[in-house]
């Protein structure tokens, strides 16, 4: 049981950012809510930090993007664009993560660090590759500008939040971990019927 508890924690954590690309991403994106892919980029760096201050090892942040792109394409309709953004947004932040923080316990400057570089290089890489390598209609229509204002205007509001949320996420991450260690077998039990009400709520909803 043990040997399986990061992989539920991380799958949870997963779903839980799948759930909130489909509902709220529909309901923001459906309502034309401007910088909607900056809360959700926001919320998506909250969980991550969080989960990594839990189990902070190499890795773990990019599966649980690879967890929220699987939960997305297999409840709702396949937007390869925001597949690509997630994709990138986790594995982004397990590179930052594992350079900075490895074997860090108390390093509030460098999860700073973390949130502010995963959130900018993550949003450049996507706007560069959705446009000049995938060749998605959407982007190249929108040319340079599009691109430029997606990685310097979005990039720096999600930059400057990212130094606020991810030590915060972090923090509560630790905090969290030592006391779900505590009563593993609650927490295990947790883990697995929150990821299989997640997935039910999004199978009959979706």
């Amino acid at each position: 049981m043990k040997k399986f508890k990061p992989i539920m924690w991380l799958f949870l954590f997963g779903s839980i950012w799948g759930i909130n690309e489909v509902f709220l991403g529909e309901i923001l994106y459906r309502n034309d809510i401007q910088n909607s892919s900056v809360i959700l980029t926001a919320m998506a760096l909250f969980l991550l930090a969080i989960s990594r201050g839990m189990i902070n090892k190499p890795g773990s942040s990019a599966l649980i993007g690879t967890f929220a792109v699987l939960f997305r394409l297999a409840n709702t309709s396949p937007s390869y664009c925001h597949l690509l953004g997630i994709f990138l947004l986790g594995a982004t932040f397990d590179v930052f993560s594992s350079m900075l923080i490895k074997n860090k316990e108390q390093a509030p400057l460098r999860w700073g660090a973390t949130g502010m570089l995963s959130a900018f290089v993550s949003n450049a890489l996507f706007a560069l590759l959705i446009t000049y390598v995938f060749r998605y209609e959407y982007w190249i229509v929108g040319g340079f500008s599009k691109v430029s204002h997606h990685i310097f205007i979005s990039g720096s509001i999600i930059t400057v939040i990212a130094a606020l949320l991810v030590p915060l996420g972090f923090f509560v991450g630790k905090n969290g971990g030592t006391l779900f260690d505590r009563r593993p077998r609650w927490s295990y039990a947790g883990t697995i019927i929150g990821s299989i009400a997640l997935w039910t709520v999004a199978m009959f909803l979706g």
